[in-house]
This record gives structure tokens, C-alpha cells and sequence, in this order.
């Protein structure tokens, strides 16, 4: 029995109809998050559109060179992302391990830059809830900003996470030969939702830190 064979599952009459099921199944898994997304990005909107100019004042309380830098990250780590599958379709198992870790350590850095902007949103007392002390103008309006600003970053960073720890098992695989140019959809189907997740961020990043900046 041939490997494609092996990994082939009855309920498929082939090894093609198994890739372009499982594919279609990701693209549909990443069709609901773009709808769960979509709804706190809709709330994003409409109440950006009701107090402009308090979210742009409190935009500014958030750190761009942070941000920056974090896109940056992510965009290099779809790249290895890229670079992994490849490496997995042309069987070069060392590749593709290489740049899975390197994907899971610009992940870690990304989270890590996460965790020190907040850490200063709580020293500076932005963290919506009791632990809010802000004192400037429209403290309630610069709450909900903050509080849209947590629920959206935290639940990338979730993604984040997941797609970490979804990383680390394919990692062990490939390392054991599992994946190679006749079975490499798992390292793709997990691309897809890696660069999903980045492109998430490519959204929040203008949308989140660079309100008003151009004035």
C-alpha cells in the first residue's frame, strides 16, 4: 500500500477528493471567523462613526511603533508559513520543520510585544472595568474604545495561540516524516488559517492605532 494510500479515509474515493475536501472545509471554517470578526468590526465601526473624534484621541494612547513592529512580524511569519509548505511539497522534511519553528517563534514574539502594550494599558489604567482610572476628556466614550480595543486584539491573540499550539503538533509530525509532496494538507490547511489570522491583523493595525494620525 502506497503512503497516499495509507492516509487516504474510506468515507473518499481518492487521494484529490480527500485534498479538495479537506481545503474546502478550512475555507468554510475561515468563512464563519470572518462572520465572527466581522460582528465586533461592524460594532467597531458604528461607534467609531458616533464619537470620531474621541476614539481618534483615544487611539493615541496606543503605541504605533509596537504595532508596527508587530505587523512586520506577522507578515514575515506568513512567509516561513509559505516557505514550510512548500518545503513539505517538495519533501524537504529539515525545511519544513526549520520554518514551522520559525513560524511558532514570530508568533511567540508577536504575543510577547502583545503582552508588554498590556501590561502598560493597565499600568496606565485603560483596562476597561474597575481597574479604569482614566481622567482625561469623555472617559466613558475612551472606556468603550478600549473595551472594543481588548476584545478584538484578545481574541486575535487567542487565534494567535491556537494556531501556535496547531503549529507545534504539526511540527512533531514532520519531524517524524508524516508530511511530504504526496500528503502535505494538514501544514496547508493550517497555513490558510495562519495567514487568515495575519490578515486579521492587517486590518486592526489602521484600524485600531492609526486613527487620526495623518492630522
Amino acid at each position: 500500500m502506497s503512503e497516499t494510500a495509507s492516509r487516504l479515509q474510506h468515507h473518499f474515493a481518492d487521494a484529490d477528493q480527500q485534498y479538495e475536501a479537506s481545503t474546502f472545509g478550512m475555507w468554510l471554517f475561515l468563512v464563519t471567523e470572518i462572520m465572527f470578526f466581522g460582528g465586533l468590526l461592524t460594532c467597531y465601526a458604528l461607534y467609531r462613526a458616533t464619537y470620531p473624534s474621541v476614539f481618534e484621541h483615544a487611539s493615541h494612547h496606543l503605541d504605533v511603533a509596537y504595532g508596527a513592529f508587530n505587523t512586520a512580524v506577522l507578515i514575515l511569519s506568513s512567509l516561513t508559513m509559505a516557505l514550510a509548505i512548500h518545503a513539505a511539497q517538495t519533501d524537504k522534511r529539515r525545511a519544513t520543520v526549520r520554518y514551522l519553528l520559525a513560524t511558532m517563534v514570530l508568533g511567540s514574539v508577536f504575543l510577547g510585544v502583545k503582552a508588554i502594550e498590556y501590561s502598560h494599558k493597565f499600568h496606565d489604567g485603560l483596562f476597561p472595568g474597575s481597574l479604569f482610572t482614566y481622567t482625561g476628556p469623555d472617559p466613558a466614550t475612551t472606556e468603550l474604545f478600549f473595551s472594543i480595543y481588548f476584545a478584538l486584539t484578545g481574541l486575535h491573540a487567542l487565534h494567535m495561540i491556537i494556531g501556535i499550539g496547531l503549529l507545534g503538533v504539526l511540527t512533531v509530525l514532520a519531524r517524524r516524516g508524516a508530511y511530504g509532496s504526496s500528503y502535505f494538507t494538514p501544514i496547508e490547511c493550517a497555513g490558510l488559517y495562519w495567514h487568515f489570522v495575519d490578515l486579521v491583523w492587517i486590518f486592526l493595525f489602521p484600524l485600531l492605532y492609526l486613527l487620526g494620525r495623518a492630522h
